[in-house]
């Protein structure tokens, strides 16, 4: 599916995955909209990929709909990721014998889970009304962003795991409902990524050198841009629809 000249809207895209996914697709030729929570950072990488910035909680519905109306004003919005996401540790019952709370549960899976489907059920509605691009049908793709924590989630990730379960197990479902308007939808699921996440300086590098020694291979941290060419692969390629592909370095994650 040609990109050029159509518009995208990433989620997440001020920072990590987002942001290189947003640089990609902005060399393919779309206008992307960055939705986003961080105003500043958003801004500057809308800035530099000649996009739009746009606040965004994607837990709200008004927010979502500000940023679909964005995509609508720069061509016809054909690509969605899915990048935007929280991860609070915590163990079901910590060793203080005291129980997670329920809101720490629920929050994650507010914003991983329920705004992913959020973005996602708007920006099908307003891909769902423009021409195909083809004669197959294709109307635009969606790629969500789930993880490796999905399929093997260690101690204190059960709310996390839960919600990038939850988006692993919607995949299929959600690319069914969406074939009759002509919208893919697949799942990439991430392993350890090198993100600001980490931090910074001498002491963060070696704490992702061991991290990196876990993975099969090659043994380092993934690269945000590693992850993003898979994603725009699952956009731009027509024939790849209903999957989760894990990008991993064959990694399996352990309990702890």
């Amino acid at each position: 599916m040609d990109l050029q000249g159509a518009a995208a809207i990433v989620t997440g895209g001020a920072s990590g995955l987002g942001e290189a996914s947003a640089r990609r697709l902005a060399e393919l030729g779309a206008h992307v909209v960055i939705a986003d929570r961080q105003e500043e950072q958003g801004k500057q990488v809308a800035d530099d990929v000649g996009g739009v910035f746009v606040a965004c909680d994607v837990t709200s519905e008004d927010d979502v709909a500000t940023a679909v109306a964005a995509a609508g004003e720069l061509g016809p919005l054909r690509a969605l990721v899915n990048s935007a996401g929280v991860g609070r540790a915590g163990r079901t019952v910590g060793r203080d014998n005291v129980a997670l709370a329920q809101s720490a549960f629920e929050f994650v899976i507010r914003v991983n889970l329920l705004g992913t489907f959020n973005v996602l059920r708007q920006a099908a509605a307003a891909m769902a009304l423009i021409s195909p691009v083809d004669a197959d049908g294709n109307r635009g793709a969606v790629v969500n962003v789930a993880s490796v924590a999905a399929f093997d989630g260690q101690i204190g990730q059960a709310a996390y795991s839960a919600s990038k379960g939850g988006i692993v197990g919607m995949t299929l479902p959600i690319a069914r409902d969406l074939a009759a308007v002509g919208i893919r939808v697949n799942t990439v699921a991430p392993g350890l990524v090198d993100t600001p996440i980490y931090g910074s300086g001498a002491r963060a590098e070696e704490f992702k050198a061991r991290l990196g020694e876990s993975v099969l291979f090659p043994h380092r941290l993934g690269t945000a841009d590693e992850l993003a060419s898979m994603i725009v692969e699952c956009l731009t390629n027509s024939y790849v629809n209903g999957e989760v592909v894990r990008v991993d370095g064959g990694i399996r994650l352990p309990p702890r």
